[in-house]
């Protein structure tokens, strides 16, 4: 028996404290044979800029490493950040991604900058930018489906490839938005769930089925450590939520593990960690509960996860029980 919904990953190329970055990618690359390996249906790559536990800013060139080691797992961006680029230049990435490993290629866009202000300057970004993401969104829908909506530009690779387009986002937005466009719909609920069930439930109510998709398909994100023993998922789950706030509490500097336990504590820590409430810990048969209850509650037809046990050697033995306890059950 196989697991009521298909499993995937999210994978954001994380740089562990004192890590070298090609050490990261090089444990990326290697999670990413095992998940092909292992029957997981997805992997996906986030764009961040300017945050140094975050490798996958570069999200088109690290797929087309990822595509050149798997043979059947899909690979996509979760997601494009579109408002940071030029809709035909993503085209022409993923257009070649497409050329390159066919079918399964996707490409997740959201309308967040993936940083900071400051950053986002860098980025030659304007706070107004957003506001174009729906009109840039079918801008490259025309140029993948080859019919540019402007005369005279098309985009090679990229023309008549088709490569699915899915709708990232944390609020209502994204969900009228992949609704009216008859886009499949991904919510951000492994860092954001506020409105995960009101954001699910309006993108079915408004969804219009469109040429490439008939009925809505809704994606919904967790977080996953699980292990053996439930005494090793909670160690892990304790050095996850440590990695977290050194992450989003101590950019621009180096925290001490000091620091880092007195901001657990805190207040702006604890509203870091309220960011992970959906979050699955335990052993195989404690988190496979934890996601059937999830899938089912949000009526999700997919789960795409993050792989938070964190020390290479727990996260290979994640997949591996992910796929044997959860993916073939």
């Amino acid at each position: 028996m196989t697991a009521p919904y298909p499993v995937s990953i999210l994978d954001l190329a994380t740089v562990r404290h004192g890590q070298p970055i090609a050490q990261s990618l090089k444990e990326s690359t290697e999670l990413a044979v095992l998940a092909d390996e292992l029957g997981f249906h997805r992997l996906w790559f986030a764009e961040h800029h300017n945050m140094e536990t975050i490798a996958s800013s570069a999200t088109s060139v690290l797929l087309a490493h990822m595509g050149a080691h798997t043979t059947n797992i899909r690979l996509g961006a979760g997601g494009i950040m579109l408002p940071n680029h030029a809709p035909l230049v993503i085209a022409e990435q993923f257009g070649t991604l497409h050329e390159l490993y066919g079918d399964r290629i996707d490409l997740g866009l959201g309308r967040a900058p993936g940083t900071d202000q400051k950053t986002l300057m860098a980025l030659r970004r304007t706070n107004q930018s957003a506001e174009r993401f729906p009109s840039d969104v079918l801008e490259l829908q025309s140029y993948l489906k080859g019919e540019s909506r402007i005369p005279g530009i098309n985009a090679y690779p990229g023309s008549g490839t088709n490569v699915p387009l899915i709708i990232l986002g944390s609020s209502h937005f994204g969900a009228q938005l992949a609704a009216q466009l008859g886009l499949t719909y991904s919510f951000a609920s492994h860092f954001a769930p506020q409105l995960l069930e009101s954001a699910a439930a309006l993108y079915r109510s408004e969804f219009k089925p469109s040429e490439g998709l008939a009925e809505p398909y809704f994606i919904a994100a967790a977080n996953v450590i699980v292990a053996d023993t439930q005494q090793r998922a909670d160690e892990l789950w304790e050095r996850a939520k440590r990695a977290r706030i050194r992450t989003m509490l101590g950019r621009g500097r180096q925290l001490t593990d000091d620091e880092v336990e007195q901001l657990v504590h805190s207040v702006p820590g604890q509203q870091v960690l309220q960011m992970l409430e959906m979050t699955a810990v335990g052993t195989p048969n404690v988190v496979r509960e934890w996601l059937d209850d999830f899938a089912s509650r949000v009526n999700a037809d997919e789960l795409i996860v993050t792989n938070m046990a964190g020390p290479l050697e727990d996260r290979r033995r994640a997949l591996q029980l992910m796929s044997e306890h959860i993916i073939q059950r």
